[in-house]
This record gives C-alpha cells, structure tokens and sequence, in this order.
C-alpha cells in the first residue's frame, strides 16, 4: 500500500469533504430517492433516475477519500528546512528567457491549484525541481516548447 504526500490543510480539507459527504449529502439523496419513489412508477420518474445517480457518486467519492485519507502521509512543510527542493518547499523560479519571477509551493496531488501557484508532486514542473537547489536550471517540456527556469529561492512555510 503506497502512502502519498500531503500536507495538513489538504488532509484537513479531505477529512471535511468526507464529513460532509457522509453526514449532509447522502442523507438529503436517501431522501430524494425516497420522495421520487412516492411519486409512483421509477421506471419513467427523472427525479428518481437522477438521484441514485448522485448517490452513486457520492458512494464512489466516499470510498475514494476513505482511500486516500488511510494512505496520507501528512506532512508539515514548517519542520522542513534545508536548500534543497523537495515535497512542501515554496520555490520561486525565474523564467530564463522572459526574467519573469513566479513562487510556487509543491503539495501532494489533491491539493493542486495553479490559481493558488500550488503545483502537484506529480506535475512535470515539480518534477523537474525535486532534488535541485538554488541556482540550479531546470528545463521543462511544455505545450509551447521546452522552458528554462532558474531556482531563486526555495523556503518552508
């Protein structure tokens, strides 16, 4: 069984989604369904047919952070340190053509936001930094050609 990284405000974040799952909405579809088969024949009833459909999905979704809360491994970026990139470092990178600056944190796979500059572990581009430090250049594959970036700064918030 394989543990993922991810820190406490993802986990935290996945245990509410859960929560919410379990105790608000598959209660209110339960009664849906209920409501739908009190209308009479199910088998022409839209309502019926739409509410186990959300049922299903939350079941799945369910069993799926059941999954994932059971196999985190919850990291604190704060008691990390060093100069090296690794999982919940905040990097500022430079873009070697453009000199653009961007700062990025690298959290695990269901925290990802780049809105919020939060780059997956798995991402190509967090990839690429894991294991460099500052004032190395890492090249990265993108739609639009291979982009160089110089690693400014790396540090643990």
């Amino acid at each position: 069984m394989n543990k993922f990284p991810m820190t406490a405000a993802g986990f935290a974040r996945l245990q509410e989604e859960y929560k919410r799952l379990k105790a608000v909405d598959r209660p209110e579809v339960i009664k849906q369904i209920a409501e739908a088969r009190d209308h009479g024949d199910i088998s022409e009833n839209a309502e019926y047919h739409a509410a186990r459909e959300r049922q299903s999905f939350i079941e799945g979704r369910l069993l799926e952070l059941e999954d994932k809360i059971s196999r985190a491994e919850v990291i604190d970026p704060q008691t990390l340190s060093g100069k090296d990139v690794k999982f919940g470092a905040t990097v500022t990178l430079q873009d070697e053509e453009s000199d653009e600056k961007a700062t990025y944190q690298i959290v695990g796979e269901d925290e990802a936001d780049i809105k919020e500059r939060r780059l997956s572990i798995t991402s190509p581009l967090a990839r690429a930094l894991i294991g460099k430090k500052v004032g190395d250049s890492v090249e990265v594959s993108t739609p639009r050609g291979a982009k160089s970036y110089e690693i400014v700064r790396v540090r643990f918030v």
